[in-house]
Order: C-alpha cells, then structure tokens, then sequence
C-alpha cells in the first residue's frame, strides 16, 4: 500500500494530520460491529482492566476499552494491517513497535472530558517519538466532544503535568492556559475519518452533554529507536490502575 507524501509533510509540521474518508462507510460500519461484538463476547472474559466506566454502576457507560488487540484476532489483524501500522511507519519515518488498541467512548450526555495533554507524557519515552491513529465511528463535532488539537506544539518540549481527577485521565498539563485555548483547532469528523497525532502534540476534548455517543478506535505505536524505560512505565501503569479501582469503590 502507497501513501501520498503531503500527509507526511503535514503530520511533520503540525504534530497532527486528517485524512477524510480513510474507510469506507461500509468499512467504518464494520469496525463499529466488531467493537460491539468485542463487548458483548469478549469483555465478560476479559481482564478488568480492560473496560472503564464514566459510572461504575452501569455497564453501558464504557469509556474506554484497552489493549483489544491482545483479546480478539479481528482487532489484531486490522492494529497489524498495512493500511494502519503501514500507515504509522509512514507517518513517523521509522519502523514502529505496537503497543494499544484502544475505544474511546464518550456516552451521550454522560461523556466526561479529556484534560489537555501529551500522550508521551505517559509513554515515558526517549526520544518520545510515537503516534496515536484516531479513528471515528460517529459524527462528531463540538456538540458531542470533538478533539482540540494545538498545532505545532510536538516541536516545544514536555508540558508539566500533574493528576486530573478525570476518570480514566490520571494527568493532565497543569500550566494550559487562554494562549493555548486560542489556538486549538476543533476536528469534526464522520465514520471513517482518521486522525492522526505525534506523541507529544498537545491536545483535549470536551464533554458530551448531547444525545448522541462519541466514539473512536485509538491505535498506538511506538517508533522502533524510542527506548521505553520499562520498569518506570509498569511502575506508572499500575500506580494508575490502583487509582482507578479507588474511584470505582468512591
């Protein structure tokens, strides 16, 4: 599979690029059927830690679905396709390293926000060189909690983060303020529309409050020469699992 070259030039420059109608509405269709299959066949199985929820109590109010490729083949052979990890080595120059596949999922009017951000915040990377493919299942805009992305800002180092009390969302940057509001770019998107963003590209989301649900496929990779510091990355992940369960018992 080819990719065009503007879409490299673009993610270089921006730390972010948008590339409409990567699938199909009969492909996006299919992905979203398999995401509900994932829920209803394999997460009763899967480790808790799988899915988190914006109201423990209720099981329709999933947030966030982690680590999907580990559970079912389907969603490992489309995280291991050329036509995403293909397209991540594109986008970053490099060989890539997966590491998640993840649904994010804003339920309608109980979708919580995402603080501002830098992925590579959590990735704990050197150098932090990764991405994130963001690729929508809905209709989404500002009214249902569309992604902000703040251009240019993978070129400007490491933000200050500190916990957010966010479900789900342990950091976010403590230091965003109304110069950083000002620039972010709200992306509307239809199903099949990919984002896609570098590790250290700055950027939120606000809540739902609508009556229609959020939700997209999250792909991470790393680049092959970003060393992980291991122990330190299991140490943060599960000091961040053990705040989870402590906001479920709340």
């Amino acid at each position: 599979m080819t990719f065009d070259d503007q879409s490299k030039q673009d993610f270089d420059r921006d730390g972010f690029v948008i590339l409409r109608d990567y699938l199909n509405p009969e492909e996006a269709t299919e992905v979203d059927a398999n995401v509900e299959r994932f829920i209803q066949d394999i997460l009763p199985d899967a480790p808790e830690t799988t899915a988190f929820y914006e109201d423990p109590d209720d099981p329709t109010s999933i947030m966030r679905l982690q680590n999907m490729l580990d559970h079912d083949p389907w969603f490992h052979d489309l995280y291991y396709s050329d036509r995403i990890a293909g397209l991540a080595r594109h986008l970053l120059g490099d060989e890539v390293v997966g590491k998640n596949l993840q649904w994010f999922n804003k339920p309608a009017a109980v979708g919580g926000p995402t603080p501002a951000h830098q992925d590579g915040f959590y990735f704990m990377l050197e150098p932090n060189i990764a991405i994130t493919l963001w690729l929508a299942l809905d209709h989404i805009d500002e009214g249902n909690g569309c992604v902000r992305y703040v251009r240019g800002t993978h070129l400007d180092g490491m933000r200050p983060h500190q916990r957010s009390n966010v479900t789900g969302f342990s950091q976010g940057i403590t230091d965003y303020g109304d110069a950083d509001t000002a620039r972010e770019e709200p992306i509307h998107a239809k199903p099949g529309d990919l984002f896609a963003h570098h590790s250290m590209t700055m950027h939120r989301a606000d809540p739902n409050p609508s009556t229609r649900r959020r939700a997209a496929l999250g792909f991470v990779f790393f680049a092959a020469t970003a060393k992980e510091d291991a122990e330190r990355a299991e140490a943060y992940r599960q000091t961040l699992y053990e705040q989870w369960e402590k906001e479920k018992r709340l």
